[in-house]
């Protein structure tokens, strides 16, 4: 569990990172650079969720071997899908990544929504929705590696 008590803000108790695959963790259904050693790092402080569409049918034997569980949705209502898998879990202890449109729930509804804005771009419901915006998905995974920068980001 990560525990940060940000002052405005107030106290995150994360004990879930549920995260988008396509447009966050890989680009065109490669992972991204960086993002199978922060995974592996954030499993043993996290329970890691990936939660896709795969519409390059790549997740699975992408995230072979990085302790996380992966959930792929339908074509049809994933926004809805991932809010709802979010809320299962417990949004008050989740926090969410993802840059789609189809991510913009998940990341209202989580205790900490990060959007970020890659090559693929992000959909400017994502980007609302949002607490935090990253550059890139290293960036936003380091933010639990790193928690004081999520303390400078949000506190009041």
């Amino acid at each position: 569990m990560l525990r940060v008590d940000i002052p405005g803000f107030g106290l995150l108790r994360i004990e879930h990172l549920v995260l988008d695959y396509n447009g966050t963790l890989a680009l065109d259904g490669r992972l991204l650079p960086g993002v199978r050693p922060r995974l592996r790092v954030l499993a043993r402080l996290l329970e890691v969720h990936v939660v896709t569409a795969d519409t390059f049918g790549t997740v699975r034997r992408a995230l072979r071997g990085v302790p996380c569980r992966t959930a792929v949705l339908g074509a049809r209502r994933q926004d809805r899908a991932k809010r709802d898998y979010v809320r299962k879990l417990g949004a008050d202890r989740s926090a969410c990544i993802g840059n789609g449109r189809n991510d913009r729930l998940m990341l209202r509804a989580a205790r900490l929504g990060i959007a970020v804005l890659q090559a693929e771009g992000a959909a400017v419901q994502a980007i609302m929705a949002a607490d935090v915006i990253s550059p890139s998905v290293a960036d936003a995974l380091d933010l639990f590696l790193h928690p004081l920068r999520l303390t400078a980001t949000l506190r009041a």
